[in-house]
């Protein structure tokens, strides 16, 4: 009689029947862990809605996660008692999940855009120019397939993006000579592989069952492989997978440092300046849904408050004040001052006392 798998191994068996991602596998058995940790490493069989609110509790006052962090650690627990446990509680149901704020998202000027990817070279700059050209997200992009470039049609095909869904954004005409010369390259490192006998890229479900020569096929090959191979995290053989997202967020922020641009963007902020770059350019708020993959028209929309200038576009009052300036720096008033009180024989407030080499530490100019 076999034995029977241990909580994490079910967690996993179970993600993977439900075809969910191996970053959704990983982050839902190390919350099913630290919520078994938590809770003095009891079963979740025997605890309930105590130790959950418990659990939840603690992750916002002593972890102060943010309400995305709180709102996944829920989904595991739910996943783990109705999708593993194979219990209904609806008390589960009843926990009120953490409500994120509602953030604008930051966006980078076309000038700045062009100041950032301008001195990145090599791998990483034609990864970030394409983030930006295609408006995909970091991971869509580096799981990008050779078969998935469309050069004659101008078109990238995004398989499996986020909710499992497929779209078609464009290719940029000015990226498609760089990205020639890429995969040339590429090739020449496949080619390699095939001589050392490697057993290519791992592929989706059971396609290695259907088609078992299709991982060395050049079709299948990532666009950004991995400069080294490594075991599959599911398999265990070695294999050659994309790129890691570490290497781009490292290029972007020393391009930001770089070009002294003080905004918190990330990688993933060159896909909010595709979309409202586009809707700047008067493209319909439809077509930039689609080329973003939204469900939702509503989620597209929030590009509209950040595309037109200042608050919502609205003029400020002051700025139709004609007879009042903007309040004069220091060096504006001591000028004011000086030619009157020259004539009086005085110095100008903040001007340096004869003899002095100047004014005492903390004599304020008035």
């Amino acid at each position: 009689m076999h034995d029977r798998p241990r909580l994490l191994d079910q967690v996993r068996d179970r993600v993977r029947v439900k075809h969910y991602s191996i970053r959704t596998e990983q982050a839902y058995v190390d919350w099913v862990r630290r919520f078994v940790v938590f809770s003095g490493l009891r079963h979740p069989n025997q605890m309930g809605r105590e130790e959950v609110e418990a659990f939840l509790t603690h992750l916002a006052v002593a972890g102060r996660v943010s309400a995305s962090t709180q709102n996944q650690a829920k989904s595991a627990l739910l996943f783990l008692y109705k999708e593993v446990l194979g219990v209904e509680l609806p008390w589960l149901d009843g926990i009120e999940s953490a409500r994120r704020p509602a953030r604008l998202p930051v966006v980078l000027t076309p000038s700045e855009v062009e100041a950032v990817l301008a001195p990145l070279t090599g791998t990483t700059g034609l990864i970030l120019r394409l983030l930006y050209g295609t408006g995909m997200r970091v991971m869509e992009c580096l799981r990008l397939r050779v078969k998935d470039v469309d050069f004659a049609r101008r078109e990238i095909v995004v398989r499996d993006g986020k909710g499992a869904k497929d779209r078609v954004t464009v290719l940029p005409l000015r990226l498609a000579l760089p990205l020639r010369e890429h995969l040339v390259r590429v090739k020449a490192l496949h080619a390699a592989d095939l001589a050392a006998g490697l057993a290519g890229v791992s592929l989706p479900f059971a396609l290695g069952r259907k088609y078992p020569n299709a991982a060395r096929e050049w079709a299948w090959q990532y666009v950004f492989p991995s400069s080294n191979t490594s075991a599959d995290p599911r398999s265990g053989i070695e294999l050659r997978h994309h790129a890691h997202e570490t290497s781009v967020q490292r290029a972007m922020r020393q391009a930001l440092r770089n070009a002294e641009i003080p905004k918190a963007a990330t990688p993933h902020t060159l896909r909010h300046s595709f979309a409202t770059h586009l809707l700047d350019a008067g493209y319909d708020i439809r077509t930039v849904q689609e080329l973003l993959g939204h469900s939702d028209v509503s989620t597209t929309m929030i590009y509209t408050h950040v595309l037109n200038r200042g608050g919502r576009g609205v003029a400020s009052p002051f700025d139709r004040l004609a007879r009042v300036g903007p309040a004069p720096c220091v060096e504006e008033r001591r000028a004011a001052y000086a030619p009157p009180l020259a004539a009086a024989g005085r110095s100008p407030p903040g001007a340096p006392i004869a003899g002095a080499s100047r004014w005492p530490a903390g004599v304020a100019v008035r």
